[in-house]
C-alpha cells in the first residue's frame, strides 16, 4: 500500500525518538537501515513484531542493520513500550505524521467491517547509499525478524 517502491532513494526524514532526541537520514548516511512502521504500541500483532526485531536485534546488527520503528505514539508510550519489553532499538514519535506520509503509509484500511484511515504496517530495507532494496507490505509479525535475515 506504499506509493515507494524497490530502487527508490529513501525519503529525508526527521523525528524524535523515545528521549527526545532528533533523528535523521543522516543519521545513518553510508549505513543499512530498516524502518518499521506500525499502528500502535502495546497491542498484540504490533508487539509480537517489536519482540520479534528485538529477538532478532544482534543478528541483523550483525548484518550492518541499524532499526527504527514509527507509529504516532507519543514519545512517552514508546518509553513504556520499550522498557516494558526491552527493545534495544529506537522507536520515533511521528504524532504529526511527517514520515508516515513522506514513506506512503498511510491510508484507507478494513477491520472486521469497519473503514478507517491508519498506518500500514509495512517496512523498509535500506541499503547504505539510501536507495530501498526490500519492501515488505504485510510482514509476519511473530517471525519478522527472521523474514527480514532471510531477504539476502
Amino acid at each position: 500500500m506504499t506509493g515507494l517502491k524497490v530502487g527508490d532513494r529513501m525519503p529525508d526524514f526527521q523525528g524524535k525518538d523515545q528521549n527526545g532526541k532528533e533523528i535523521s537520514n543522516r543519521d545513518f548516511a553510508n549505513k543499512k537501515l530498516v524502518i518499521y512502521f506500525y499502528p500502535k504500541d502495546n497491542t498484540p500483532a504490533c508487539t509480537n513484531q517489536a519482540c520479534s526485531l528485538r529477538d532478532s536485534y544482534q543478528a541483523l546488527q550483525q548484518k550492518g542493520y541499524a532499526i527504527l520503528g514509527v507509529s504516532m505514539d507519543t514519545e512517552k508510550m514508546h518509553t513504556r513500550f520499550i522498557e516494558k519489553f526491552s527493545l534495544p532499538f529506537s522507536l520515533i514519535a511521528d504524532t504529526e505524521r511527517k514520515m508516515i506520509d513522506a514513506f506512503k503509509v498511510w491510508g484507507l484500511k478494513k477491520f472486521m467491517g469497519r473503514e478507517y484511515d491508519g498506518i500500514h504496517r509495512t517496512t523498509f530495507v535500506i541499503n547504505e547509499k539510501g536507495i530501498i532494496t526490500h519492501i515488505i507490505e504485510k510482514p509476519k509479525t511473530k517471525i519478522h525478524g527472521e523474514e527480514l535475515l532471510n531477504l539476502d
